[in-house]
């Protein structure tokens, strides 16, 4: 008799931090299984609903949004959408018959594992934040595993269920296949200059941009590169900014399609303190000063940062002193070689390897 193919739903999304790693979970399982049968279940009208497609996976869309911190006529709204997405969810459960559910925070986790683990049906969940955001701290009581990235996380989850696997990452930015050359051509870069890349997402992040536009003087003296994503709504006031400046050294894009050789190319990053992006530098061993986005839930951002500052692994710029301060950080450290190589020494220590094979192999011995 054939046997039975596994069925697994992954719900969740609504920012590349969560979308990112749920669809390197779905790649691990295909690649131990190849007759998986695997759907998503996200949010419309957020990143999931292109980039699952795009990865080569089905999804399924619930009309739902974060609550607001405030009374408001849209949080009433956000009640309907909410009790809505649980019906729904209930019959893409029926439909599917999933064997186990996985949640990685977001929206669209929520409904989804709720519904699920009312029928019986095993969740795990993955927490890629040293500080958990409100879903998954409810759906823990539910979940059968809760995979983690950080220490101590047992302040915030029953320990029994807590298994320790890392974030996963995307696996072509950690791809090592890029030779210096094509990195330097890709960057219009002159070899034997160190560079500096900063990123603010795809968005953009306006301190960081504010803070690089404000000393582009001070930066134009200097004998290294800078790599300046700005993200799109930055883009166009950036490079008329560096153009009127008459800077050499500094390179401007709206958004990076090659970060694999982005990352290749720099000795320090200057970023953001998203779990996906730190564990992604921690992979790489890079030097990296981090600046928290002040605009997330719990000031997760702060959390996950000081997790390698306390351990001497990476800086820390506040977001409201970067404006004064960022510039003349990222410039102190490029010109300290020791102090480089001993960043990038202690932040390659706290990575961890396979982190999706891991939580795939987790979430297959839940299957009964």
């Amino acid at each position: 008799m054939k046997k039975k193919s596994k069925n697994i739903i992954i719900s969740g999304g609504g920012t590349g931090g969560h979308i990112f790693p749920a669809i390197a979970i779905a790649q691990a399982l295909k690649r131990i299984d190849s007759e998986i049968n695997i759907l998503f279940v996200g949010a419309k009208g957020k990143i999931e609903e292109r980039k699952v497609p795009e990865a080569g996976f089905e999804i399924k869309l619930l009309d739902i949004r974060g609550f607001q911190r405030k009374l408001s006529f849209e949080n009433i709204k956000n009640i309907f959408r909410l009790i809505s997405s649980i019906f729904k969810s209930r019959k893409i459960i029926r439909n599917f018959k999933p064997d186990v559910v996985v949640g990685v925070g977001g929206y669209a986790s929520g409904p989804l594992v709720f519904a699920a683990t009312r029928k019986g049906i095993p969740a795990l969940i993955q927490e890629q934040n040293s500080y958990p955001g409100i879903t998954n701290k409810i759906l823990s009581k539910r979940a059968k595993k809760i995979c983690v990235a950080y220490d101590k996380m047992e302040r915030f989850f029953p320990e029994e269920k807590i298994v320790s696997t890392g974030n996963p990452v995307r696996k072509k930015i950690i791809d090592p296949s890029a030779t210096k050359e094509e990195v330097l051509s890709f960057f219009g870069l002159e070899a034997n200059k160190k560079v500096i890349l900063s990123l603010g997402g795809s968005g953009g992040a306006k301190s960081l941009n504010d803070s690089i536009k404000d000393n582009l003087d001070k930066i134009a003296q200097k004998d290294f590169y800078l790599i300046w994503q700005t993200g799109k709504n930055y883009f166009d006031d950036s490079k008329k900014a560096v153009e009127e400046s008459g800077a050499k050294n500094i390179k401007v894009y709206d958004f990076i399609s090659r970060m694999d050789l982005a990352f290749k190319a720099a000795d320090i990053v200057i970023s953001r303190a998203g779990a996906g992006t730190i564990s992604e530098l921690q992979l790489l061993g890079k030097a990296t000063i981090l600046v928290p986005s002040p605009n997330v839930a719990e000031d997760h951002q702060t959390k996950n940062a000081m997790s390698l500052v306390d351990k001497h692994a990476a800086l820390i710029v506040k977001d409201v002193e970067a404006r004064d301060k960022l510039v003349d950080e990222a410039i102190s450290l490029i010109e300290n070689t020791e102090r480089i190589n001993d960043l990038s020494n202690n932040i390659a220590k706290e990575k961890v390897e396979n982190s999706d094979t891991k939580i795939a192999e987790e979430v297959l011995k839940l299957v009964k």
